[in-house]
């Protein structure tokens, strides 16, 4: 699973998504969209954080924690089942 975050420098959102995705272990590239705005023509968005899961957008804005577990639950589960 490829987990993509799409930032702004001083996005208090996105520190608080980083923050989760590293409790729960989970790798993740961080894109600063103010350095590399052409990442908004493959992954349109307004707002930042913006999670990119897979190559689909997942969550535009700050999901809570909880939500965030289930997401990558599901996702690694529907990973499985594609072998």
């Amino acid at each position: 699973m490829m987990i993509k975050v799409l930032v702004t420098p001083h996005c208090g959102g996105c520190r608080i998504v980083r923050k989760y995705l590293d409790e729960l272990n989970v790798q993740y590239e961080l894109i600063n969209i103010a350095e590399h705005p052409e990442v908004l023509i493959k992954y349109p968005t307004m707002s930042a954080p913006t999670l990119v899961v897979n190559e689909k957008v997942a969550f535009i804005g700050t999901p809570s924690r909880k939500e965030l577990e289930k997401a990558i639950a599901f996702k690694k589960i529907e990973e499985l089942g594609s072998d």
